[in-house]
Parts: C-alpha cells; structure tokens; sequence
C-alpha cells in the first residue's frame, strides 16, 4: 500500500486498483469506475454500454432490482450510475457503517447480474424515453452532433445512448450484455474507490473479499485508438431543427490526459469561456451585447485525444454577429499573450474555483478514480494549482495557436 498526503492506493494481484481518501464525513462515497464505454462499442452494439449500465440494477444472482434499491436507500443511502465515451461508473453515498454491504452490493451487480428479460424489457422502454428526451434538448442533442463531426470514423462518434434500433437487437438476449462484459470489464480497467471515515487497510480487505476472485481470459479489446496526428479538417454543417433559437457549435480536436499541454488549455479555456461570468465571450456576447443567454466553453480531454468546443444560443439574426465576435475573441488568444497583471488575475479566479470545486465531495470522489484510472495515481487540487501557477503567457498562446484557430474548426448549426 502506498501513501502520499491525503490518497491510499494498492493494487490487487489481479490488478484492480484502489484508492482511498480518509475523511472526518458522516458519509461516504464509495464504487467502482471501470474503463469501458461508447468507445468500446462496435456499430450494431452501440448504446451497449450505458444498456449494461441500466440493466445490471434490474437483479443479480442475490437480489432482485427491488431488493437493491432497498438495501441502500433502506438505510438513507443513494445509488446511482452513470455512462461516458470511454467510462461507466457504479457508485453510492452512504454512511460510514454501511460501506461494506454497499460495496457487495455493487461487486454484486457487475460481477454477476442476471438481466431478467421481463425487467430488461421495461428497461429498454425508459431509456426509449431517454433517447427522445434528448432529442426534444437541441442544447443537449447538439454535443452528440459535434462529436459525430469531429471523431466521424471512429467509435468515439457514436451516442452514449445508442438508438432503438441497436437497442432493440442489444437487448433480445441476456447473452449479449454478458459477452460484452466479460470483455470490456476486465481487472487491469478497474478501480474501486472510497472517500469516506474508515481506515483504508479495512476497506482493502473489503475489496479483496468482493473482487479478489474476479478474473478475465479474454484477450483486450481495445484495439480502436485514435489517430491524433491526423490533421484537422475545417468543416461546417447545418442542420433544419425548427427551433425558435439558433444553436451553434464550433471547436476542434485537443490533447489527451496527461499531456504536457493539458493544464495550460484548462486555464487558456477558464479565461476565454469558463463558467464564470467575467470570462472573454461572456462579457463580450452577454454582458457588452445582449447578443445571448447562454455562451460556453468546454475542454474535454480523453485517454488518447479530446475536444475543445463553445457552445451558443441566439436569435436567428444574430448568429453571425455573434460568429464574428467570437472569432475576434479567438484571434486576440492567439496574438496577444497576455500581461502578467492578467494572468495572476486568471489564477487567483482559477484558485477560488478549484478550492470551491474541492468542497463537493462526491465529484471529489469521481475525479479521484478516474484519475487513478489514467494516471495511476489522484494529485489533490492543491498540487494541480501549483502545476498551473507555473504556466507562462507564450505557453497559453502556443495552445491557442494550436487549437483556437477559426479556420481550423469545426462548426455545427441548429438553424
């Protein structure tokens, strides 16, 4: 077991991972994030892994779906779940005595769940809702357009959701979800987690005795990596969705996890339009025009790639007015660093933030696992901060010549 300031972490002989971060809470957070997602889904099996992710709630070999409800909520706990492109997670909050039959519960539901077709079949049904739920949310609906543009070729273009179609053939049998799983959830993918007020070598042994046994044969699957030196298209597209607003996407393809240039797109797309109020395209779209309700960047890093996008809503005569000023504001990135006045302003900001971010415990306790996922190991925010502080203005400029570019991007309208 080793140790730094605030995490544990030990990995099994089967080479599932743990980490553990002590706390004085009442309440912790415990589960299992394991690294298999959209990515890793075939055409005629998309939607696959957030199905699994539904149905391994329906019974296990132990209990049925009522019965693990009720033992975690029966005791005030929450249990949830939850699919990306390259993760599905199985987590709960709890109080700190409950943690062991929480954590069987949800060894329980991945390692042996038995997809009652009766149950599965419902289950389709509500993520059929799901499915035209997002439809009716263009706000929603566009970031699955967006990236069906930019990865277009690759597994990571698919929805997390899937469609019906692919549904309606993932769930015609329980063999299906089974095969799957016992291909993509493998040991070496896994990391079970607990934030939480017990000791880590306690919670160890209660992984061992839950996953110590959990074994896979089959060889890795994940042959679907992304070719990140390909160069980037310009493309543009337009989509008649009859909305009263114009929706608009644009962005590009960015770095990986852990690349030495993650942190300084962090801070470069905090400054530009992060979520606070005072960042460049929210004062000039909002606050100088009145052109938007909403304006918003995003920096999405993955395993092997990752995107940066922003994201408006406007009135249809707007939309180009609101296109030039975000060139503009493009531009300025890329041509004039910024004075050092600005860049401790940006990090005072960015240090407030983070600290605020770190009171919330539960996404505390997700960002550690899938930090242990991809890097082996979870930096508190502290240690982040610092990294960041070292950041010069050439190098927030050099990320905004790579990736920043207005004709480099690729630009989605919702008209």
């Amino acid at each position: 077991m080793q140790e730094n300031t605030q995490f544990f972490y030990h990995t099994l002989p089967n080479n599932i991972k743990i980490v553990h971060c002590r706390t004085q809470s009442a309440v912790a957070y415990v589960g299992v994030m394991i690294g298999a997602g959209t990515r890793d889904e075939r055409p005629e099996e998309n939607g696959m892994a957030h199905y699994i992710e539904h149905c391994v709630f329906k019974g296990t070999v132990f209990h049925s779906a009522r019965q693990i409800i009720s033992q975690i909520e029966g005791v005030g706990g929450e249990i949830n779940a939850y699919t990306t492109k390259e993760e599905t997670t199985f987590y709960a909050a709890t109080l700190n005595e409950h943690v062991p039959q929480t954590l069987r519960l949800i060894s329980e539901m991945i390692l042996c769940p038995t997809f009652p077709k009766a149950e599965t079949d419902k289950e389709r049904m509500v993520i059929y809702d799901e499915i035209e739920s997002y439809n009716d949310s263009p706000s929603e609906l566009i970031y699955d357009d967006f990236e069906n543009m930019l990865f277009a070729g690759h597994s990571l273009a698919q929805p997390i959701l899937g469609t019906k179609k692919t549904l309606r053939h993932l769930s015609s049998s329980p063999d299906r979800p089974r095969a799957w799983m016992a291909q993509h959830y493998r040991p070496e993918r896994m990391v079970v987690f607990c934030q939480g007020n017990i000791p880590a070598s306690r919670f160890v042994k209660l992984v061992e005795k839950a996953f110590g046994d959990f074994s896979c044969s089959l060889p890795p699957d994940r042959t679907l990596t992304f070719a990140q030196e390909e160069d980037r298209q310009p493309q543009s597209a337009s989509y008649a969705k009859h909305t009263h607003q114009t929706h608009v996407m644009l962005g590009a393809r960015a770095y990986p996890i852990a690349h030495d240039r993650q942190l300084p797109l962090y801070l470069m797309n905090n400054i530009l339009g992060g979520g606070s109020l005072n960042s460049r395209l929210n004062i000039a779209l909002r606050e100088a025009r009145g052109l938007v309700y909403t304006i918003e960047s995003t920096y999405t890093p993955l395993s092997d790639t990752g995107y940066w996008c922003t994201y408006f809503a406007c009135e249809p005569e707007h939309t180009q007015q609101c296109m030039d000023v975000i060139y503009k504001e493009l531009r300025r990135c890329i041509t004039t660093p910024l004075t050092t006045a600005e860049l401790h302003r940006a990090l005072r900001q960015l240090r407030g933030q983070m600290a605020i971010a770190a009171q919330n415990a539960e996404n505390n306790a997700l960002s550690m696992a899938k930090s242990v996922l991809y890097r082996g190991y979870a930096p508190t925010w502290q240690q982040t901060f610092e990294r960041i502080t070292q950041i010069t203005p050439e190098q927030l400029q050099q990320v905004a010549q790579e990736i920043l570019t207005p004709e480099s991007l690729v630009v989605l309208k919702y008209e």
